[in-house]
């Protein structure tokens, strides 16, 4: 990664040397994940690949405390932007790959915040040493897709020893790629996290060893317009034992205690991603094509410019408050920047087409696999009920930082 060719280089330096050298590090990787991105995209498959270069490259243990072999990063280990600049970089190569990777990285945050010490050094060891990946799965949509004649859901019984689980979870990131999937699933029934109606406490976290033959992937779903990589297939769950000492904190803690706040801001560090190669590209493009005398096309430079600055600046501010151990303030801010950071992202990657031409938005180029990713990415938490949890909190009025009720 090339430090001084980027619009936020001025305030890099602050970065300690250490993570200077895993942006260095993770900016290798990218490179050759970009490569591999139309791929992926074309075939709507998992990026396998560029996980095996991250564990050879010894970053897929991020957000793994440094006492279990991980990088320490994240949230909860005082080194957040380092973690939201390298999940920059690979979005910036394949937002495909930005998502999985954030689902990967934020499922070892719940376990590092939720999982007992004895589950955390069984699972810890088999990500540093075995190079297995995670995601965390809710989704369990009630509305139907065209012409689709089911709903999604999933019902779990208590048995002796542990629970089992009858159902289908859809949106299912890196579901022919993760090893291991961290369940939200409710006692009250469909509806996972989002659209189940029962107490908090019916939410629980069951942690499941994808391997297991009572789980299938249905690869037929997964069609859409964008975000193809992340193969979010539906998932099949028949029967399927999880035993008592798969349970991942106490009922209910993953609302309770807000954890999804602390993902929020990390999406945005995707999307920033998304518009830097859109940037990148166009910097490029309008050089090599001796067009930026064009009053207008420096206009669309100087605003893509002062998108990407004003997004690493926010998240910088969130990062500072998640490792001063202000949570409040983090999750105040970090639903902001969620939010502002959707919209200059999507802004520039216009600004980039406008610019550039419809030539830009032909194959070979990112940056028609961009506008897509992005703008599918930017549904995943409607910003809607974003921007309003953010007036409830601006007007002093009771809100869920997490923005699953309104």
């Amino acid at each position: 990664m090339n430090l001084e060719a980027t619009s936020e280089a001025s305030w890099l330096h602050d970065l300690s040397p250490r993570s200077r050298e895993l942006l260095d590090r993770v900016g290798e990787v990218a490179a050759a994940c970009a490569e591999r991105a139309d791929e992926h995209d074309r075939a709507a498959t998992f990026p396998r690949k560029d996980f095996e270069d991250l564990a050879t490259a010894g970053l897929n243990a991020a957000t793994v405390p440094r006492e279990h072999g991980g990088l320490g990063l994240g949230p909860l280990n005082g080194d957040t932007l380092t973690l939201w600049l390298m999940t920059k970089e690979l979005a910036k190569a394949d937002l495909s790959l930005g998502r999985c990777w954030e689902g990967h990285a934020n499922s070892l945050v719940l376990l590092h915040a939720l999982a007992s010490e004895q589950q955390q050094a069984r699972w810890f060891d088999g990500i540093v040493r075995g190079g297995e990946k995670w995601v965390a799965w809710s989704g369990e949509p009630q509305a139907r897709k065209p012409g689709e004649g089911t709903r999604f859901g999933t019902s779990i019984s208590a048995v002796d020893g542990g629970w089992v689980l009858d159902g289908s979870k859809a949106f299912a990131t890196s579901a022919t790629g993760a090893d291991w999937a961290i369940l939200l699933v409710n006692t009250a029934g469909p509806g996972g996290a989002r659209h189940a109606d029962g107490p908090p406490e019916g939410l629980l976290l069951l942690a499941c060893d994808l391997s297991d033959p009572t789980v299938t992937v249905d690869d037929s779903w997964w069609d859409p317009i964008g975000m193809r990589g992340t193969a979010s297939h539906v998932v099949e769950f028949h029967q399927t034992f999880l035993p008592e000492e798969h349970l991942i904190g106490t009922p209910g803690a993953y609302l309770h205690e807000g954890w999804q706040s602390a993902f929020t801001p990390h999406y945005a560090a995707s999307f920033l991603g998304a518009a830097e190669g859109a940037f990148d590209y166009a910097r490029e493009y309008l050089l090599r094509q001796e067009k930026t005398a064009d009053p207008y096309v420096q206009q669309r430079a100087g605003s893509m410019a002062v998108n990407i600055d004003t997004a690493h600046l926010w998240l910088a501010h969130v990062a500072r408050l998640w490792d001063g151990g202000d949570r409040p303030g983090a999750q105040r801010a970090g639903n902001r920047a969620r939010h502002l950071v959707e919209h200059l992202a999507l802004e520039t990657v216009d600004h980039c087409v406008r610019a550039c031409g419809a030539r830009s938005l032909v194959r070979p180029s990112p940056v028609e696999r961009i506008l897509r990713d992005l703008t599918f990415y930017a549904r995943h938490d409607n910003d809607d009920h974003v921007l309003a949890t953010i007036g409830r909190a601006a007007l002093g009025q009771t809100h869920d930082s997490s923005f699953f009720k309104p």
